[in-house]
């Protein structure tokens, strides 16, 4: 991973958001040009502007480093949904998703 990776990943994760660099920089508690900084290549996040960035997005830190998971705030949601599920529920659940596949 490099430094491009993490700017980019916080733009396309954002802009699936719909929120603008200035909005999020606020919601972060930061001022108001700080993602643009990011974005721009002049600033990288600390560890813990990182997790308060991915705790905005609604997801993990595994879940921000895997570029392969276009939609992780709703693979998260349908995991935590899952994790509630008794096995029955879960079975049925999973031959819908093969159906769907197919």
């Amino acid at each position: 991973m490099d430094e491009a990776f993490i700017r980019s990943r916080i733009t396309e994760l954002r802009l699936k958001k719909g929120v603008s660099e200035y909005q999020m920089s606020l919601a972060l508690g930061q001022n108001r040009s700080y993602i643009q900084a990011i974005s721009s290549g002049r600033a990288l996040p600390s560890m813990k502007q990182f997790l308060n960035i991915c705790e905005y997005f609604e997801i993990t830190p595994l879940q921000f480093f895997d570029s392969e998971e276009t939609n992780p705030q709703l693979v998260r949601k349908a995991l935590d949904g899952m994790r509630t599920l008794k096995d029955e529920d879960l079975i049925m659940l999973i031959g819908f998703i093969n159906r769907l596949q197919s």
